[in-house]
């Protein structure tokens, strides 16, 4: 437990740590999409682009190295990006469990590129075309939502103690 504490009182380590996560986390997703044959779907798309506004903020935040109030300020904005991820994963755990009668997500890749232009279809691409409620892959029986959930979570806890720490001069 000190060595933790030692490690969360350190200006850069905890960022580039935080930063080599979610790096880590966003090279899973693209594994499982290019690899494993496994469609995002827009949740799973807005989930990413909170990641990489994570990776963004501790990657400079490591970089500067700021103590006190600049720390202050990186971890309200840490808590800002993982509260609006955790949300959405939150959100998709939900549906997951409890599943609407007609899908929210949009339609299929498929369908997208058979039925409109690709100058038309390549913005939609990047909205996702996977169905929000399926859990494809589980780990430890939880859904990728539900990890992308966990993973805000501990953002958001770091980014609290950020928020309320005391630093040693």
């Amino acid at each position: 437990m000190q060595a933790i504490v030692r490690i969360l009182e350190h200006r850069r380590l905890p960022f580039l740590l935080l930063f080599a996560t979610c790096t880590s986390l966003l090279a899973f997703g693209l594994y499982l999409q290019y690899v494993k044959g496994q469609e995002p779907c827009p949740m799973c798309i807005m989930q990413r682009y909170a990641f990489v506004g994570v990776a963004i903020i501790a990657l400079i935040a490591g970089i500067h190295g700021a103590g006190g109030t600049g720390r202050r300020i990186y971890g309200l904005l840490l808590a800002l990006a993982a509260l609006a991820g955790g949300g959405v994963a939150a959100r998709q755990s939900w549906i997951q469990v409890y599943p609407p009668e007609i899908s929210e997500c949009g339609p299929g890749l498929e369908y997208l590129l058979d039925s409109f232009p690709l100058a038309d279809a390549l913005p939609m691409i990047f909205q996702g075309a996977g169905d929000c409620t399926e859990r494809a892959w589980t780990f430890l029986g939880l859904s990728i939502a539900n990890w992308s959930l966990v993973s805000f979570l501990a953002v958001t806890a770091f980014a609290t103690w950020l928020l309320l720490a005391r630093r040693r001069a």
